[in-house]
């Protein structure tokens, strides 16, 4: 991953942990209203993919487990994670793309519910994406997946020769060399891996997105609303399909690119889509960037814009990340996919420990409060999530009280200690694990591997092996330690 320059070490912020009387006073720990429903504190995790889905995208007994661990919390909202929209094969992702899906997602929030004692919502994250392939070794890409053209034979000087013959000269060049005989695209399927982006109209179904999403997404919410969730939240940040209509690099010439009201036209078409299938009393909001962090790519006056224009259309709430881009990732390796987190604008996703002079605390929280001022410089008043290097109550506090925001996530934080806000919320904040920013978690991620906390992971393993779940390498355990009121977490 992306480090900054200056290479300055930070660790957690200790504290200033509040008593039970205070915490009860406080504005994280109160109610606000979310739609047509109540959070019982301001207090968010976000989506994070923990791979514990199976090649199905199945509710499996991992994926029950994890949410429950992180119920037992008893945080205000849980937002499952990116869940796919189409029933495409897509390794151990969730998915919500068919009917067949309904049963394992209702046990899924009844779970949640259940851990909670009814106190956490439940919303779920729609995602749609599109192909993307590992990088491919050269050799195989030359021989075997190259279209070979006209214009390949031509730069060759090997005008009438075989496909063969023109594969062969191709392998014997250099790499400078073959740069020069390749298109733009041709060299980037070999030296990244092929990628479809949504300006690649040529292709029919990328073409056809705008006609095709906004029933998909519907479908998915409203198998959603079937299966119990209070809601859902549309995927339209970082790196993927709808993220992709609303960046400055979308050119597309049909009306769904070029200009920020053309490029907001598909994400309010799929918002209107969904409201016209679901009830009323049932949520639904977004997650969008306040920044792309890269070039060419949408900044926080594009932000603005499309916050106003979500608010103006009826969304529930807006959830803010920010970075997380294709755009500037780094270059993988042979065999292994590009990944959206290795390149600065993934920095800026995922900050970690080792940052620059303003730290990996709280970056997003500027962009957040210029965009909610905004909002209600207007009259909108809908709900702003902000979320990124969050993980003490004084921050979060601190937000709210500065009316930066309305709602605080925790994503690494609530992971490293899914019981921060009960003991928070029960004055036993010095016992709480201190997320380290070392992004073990991500790095697990990336591989796809099942994603866990290097806080915890090696926890109690000598003492409690025979009851601990283990992970498919049988090398980390795949849930936090539970925590035991007044006691602190084993080896935390």
């Amino acid at each position: 991953m992306w480090k900054p320059p200056e290479r300055i070490k930070y660790t957690p912020i200790n504290d200033d942990w509040p008593t039970r009387e205070d915490a009860a006073a406080s504005q994280l720990f109160s109610s606000v209203a979310v739609g047509s429903i109540n959070l019982s504190q301001r207090t968010w995790v976000p989506a994070m993919v923990p791979w514990r889905s199976n090649e199905d995208g199945e509710v499996t007994a991992d994926v029950l487990d994890w949410y429950r661990r992180f119920a037992i919390g008893k945080p205000g909202a849980i937002v499952i994670e990116a869940t796919g929209i189409r029933d495409l094969p897509s390794g151990p992702l969730l998915r919500i793309s068919d009917d067949r899906y309904i049963d394992g997602l209702t046990k899924l929030v009844d779970t949640i519910r259940y851990a909670s004692d009814g106190q956490t919502k439940v919303f779920i994250q729609l995602i749609d994406f599109l192909t993307i392939r590992r990088r491919p070794d050269r050799n195989k890409y030359l021989e075997r997946f190259l279209g070979i053209t006209d214009n390949h034979a031509i730069a060759l000087g090997l005008q009438g020769e075989s496909a063969a013959a023109v594969r062969a000269n191709l392998v014997a060049l250099d790499d400078v060399q073959l740069q020069t005989v390749l298109s733009e695209k041709e060299w980037e399927d070999l030296a990244f891996g092929y990628r479809e982006r949504v300006t690649d109209t040529h292709i029919d179904d990328i073409a056809q997105l705008p006609n095709r999403l906004p029933s998909l997404f519907a479908d998915a919410a409203r198998r959603a609303e079937q299966a119990g969730f209070d809601g859902v939240e549309l995927h339209y940040a970082h790196a993927y399909t709808m993220a992709s209509f609303l960046s400055a690099s979308n050119v597309r010439e049909d009306g769904y690119g070029g200009s920020a009201a053309s490029r907001v036209r598909l994400p309010l078409e799929v918002y209107r889509a969904v409201r016209e299938v679901t009830n009323r009393d049932f949520v639904v909001g977004c997650r969008f960037l306040t920044d792309e962090i890269c070039s060419p790519g949408s900044g926080v006056q594009d932000a603005l814009f499309f916050a106003e224009e979500f608010a103006s259309a009826g969304m529930d709430f807006l959830s803010f990340s920010r970075g997380g881009k294709f755009d500037d990732a780094k270059q993988p390796k042979i065999g292994w996919a590009a990944y959206p987190y290795t390149g600065q604008s993934g920095y800026e996703c995922m900050p970690s420990f080792i940052s620059d002079d303003f730290g990996p605390y709280g970056r997003n929280i500027g962009p957040v409060a210029v965009i909610r001022q905004r909002l209600r410089s207007k009259g909108l008043d809908t709900p702003c999530v902000m979320a990124g290097g969050m993980h003490t109550f004084r921050q979060a506090e601190t937000v709210l009280e500065r009316g930066q925001a309305d709602i605080v996530g925790f994503a690494r934080q609530a992971l490293a200690d899914p019981d921060w806000f009960e003991k928070v919320r029960g004055g036993f904040g010095g016992q709480v694990a201190l997320c380290r920013y070392s992004n073990y978690c991500e790095g697990l991620d990336q591989k796809h591997k099942q994603v866990t906390c290097e806080l915890w992971d090696r926890s109690g393993l000598d003492t409690e092996e025979a009851k601990v779940s283990m992970s498919s390498d049988g090398k980390r355990r795949l849930l936090a330690p539970i925590w035991h009121r007044g006691a602190p977490m084993p080896d935390a």
